[in-house]
């Protein structure tokens, strides 16, 4: 393979890259913020068109000596991701505009963005780890890059919780080494084909250690403590960005680990993972759902709608004994509508929040008659969240619900006996606040009317929630053929 074959694989992540440097060096010269907006979108843009290249074209390479890998799943996250950021980007752009730091604002999201892309190729436990400590020291600035105590604190929280994570999840890479004396993922999945009983122990321990750093990027209980305080402090912006591109990149690196470095259920194992997970999306759904029962602030409600709605991807992980690829499909799709609906609810907030400078519930009172568009993308943003019919997130459940109890396991049954009773108690807060918006009176009467692109872009969340909905093949076709890939 030559060097425009090794660019070409990654491609995406380098227009990235180079993006964030030129808006950092024009910002230097330059004090005009339109640049940098104008800029960051074209990265994107370029990016998401070279990954759609790549999807239509079915590019399947290795490059970079094996560490990185580029096919369908790849593909599928990196779309996820940089339309994600793109949505965020375009939707927030006048909030951007007030920052002081606008220039580092859209440098580092470009940043986070091409490592999360590299993140979801990557094939060995060494470009697994850089590409994670590159995304979340982007991270931990982003979430404190207001001027504010909230902001502080919750950068604060968020990078030394996020220091321990990383340094247990090296400690579980260093076991797999160690036992394994490989860090290529093929290599290790060689290794775990033929590894004696005597190495259970071992390959168990560095599992737990794994799940646990990995747990903390995807808001996984008990190491979700970080996420309610975090997504409260930092600028809804930024929250919305962790609740899709940071949760969809630590489930891609789970599903990749598992099925590339594994074998899948096939992992003799893979019934003591599967448990682990089992065990984790109980405590996710539980811990979440009952903390946003007492919530009162709308960014902390959804830090906590966060954790549950992880614990229901995470059944999809827990599933991985029931079928060769239908957990794993389940998960794709799960996380690829998960981009709709917490966008669509996350950037609603966030305007509500920069127009009133707060985001308790009360806020929204009577809001289909200040702000009707608002009103009903984050009604029917909600309705999804809670899983009722025809949303986007009613198919997800379903899919995902319906992967784990096919394998006929007395705990994957539990497991969704569970979920769907902790859908029952989401219902509460969600209907909650949807009541709020529709039958409360406001308390001015002024209008809120959002600017053209964040019009635009709650729109196309809303009609994405809606269309997966009623048409959800095509989307769980390319979820299925996204996984097959790994298998």
């Amino acid at each position: 393979m030559n060097l425009a074959e090794h660019l070409n694989v990654i491609g995406p992540a380098i227009a990235l890259f180079v993006g964030s440097g030129a808006v950092l060096l024009i910002g230097l010269v330059s004090p005009a913020r339109a640049y940098s907006f104008t800029l960051t979108c074209l990265s994107l843009i370029v990016a998401v068109v070279w990954l759609a290249i790549h999807h239509i074209a079915g590019t399947e390479s290795i490059a970079l000596g094996g560490s990185v890998r580029i096919d369908a799943f790849s593909n599928f996250f990196s779309i996820v991701i940089v339309v994600a950021t793109l949505s965020i980007v375009l939707a927030t752009r006048t909030w951007a505009d007030t920052l002081e730091r606008s220039i580092e604002f859209y440098a580092l999201l470009l940043t986070a963005a091409a490592s999360m892309t590299i993140l979801t190729q990557a094939s060995d436990l060494i470009t697994i780890f850089i590409a994670i400590e590159t995304t979340s020291i982007s991270q931990f600035i982003l979430v404190a890059i207001v001027k504010d105590d909230k902001g502080a604190e919750a950068g604060l929280k968020y990078l030394l919780t996020g220091a321990v994570a990383a340094a247990v999840l090296l400690y579980g890479f260093v076991f797999l080494f160690g036992v394994s004396g490989v860090v290529s993922l093929d290599q290790i999945l060689n290794f775990a084909e033929s590894a004696p009983e005597e190495y259970r122990l071992v390959l168990l321990l560095s599992l737990m250690f794994i799940v646990a750093g990995l747990g903390y990027k995807m808001a996984l209980a008990p190491f979700h403590g970080w996420a309610p305080d975090v997504y409260q402090g930092a600028p809804s912006a930024i929250g919305s960005f962790l609740s899709v591109a940071s949760k969809a990149t630590g489930f891609a690196v789970a599903l990749r680990l598992i099925y590339s470095g594994l074998g899948g259920g096939d992992f003799y194992l893979a019934t003591d993972l599967s448990r682990i997970f089992v065990i984790l999306a109980v405590a996710s759904m539980i811990i979440g759902n009952l903390g946003a029962l007492r919530q009162t602030d709308a960014k902390r409600l959804l830090g906590y709608s966060s954790i549950a709605q992880a614990g229901n991807i995470a059944v999809g992980l827990a599933a991985l004994t029931a079928g060769s690829v239908s957990g794993a499909s389940a998960v794709t799709f799960f996380v690829a509508t998960y981009l709709f609906t917490n966008l669509g609810a996350f950037l609603s907030v966030h305007f509500i929040r920069s127009k009133l400078g707060s985001s308790e519930l009360t806020d929204f009172a009577g809001l289909i008659k200040r702000s009707p568009l608002v009103a009903v993308v984050l009604s029917i943003s909600l309705l999804s969240l809670t899983g009722i019919p025809p949303t986007a997130g009613f198919i997800a459940k379903v899919y995902i619900f319906n992967a784990a109890i096919t394998g006929g396991d007395l705990w994957l049954v539990g497991l969704v006996a569970v979920a769907v009773l902790n859908t029952a108690i989401s219902a509460y807060y969600y209907l909650r606040w949807l009541r709020m918006m529709w039958l409360d009176e406001p308390s001015e009467d002024s209008v809120l009317r959002p600017d053209g692109w964040k019009q635009t872009v709650l729109v196309a969340m809303m009609a994405g929630i809606l269309l997966i909905g009623i048409l959800p093949n095509p989307l769980i076709n390319a979820a299925k053929t996204a996984v097959e890939s790994l298998v």
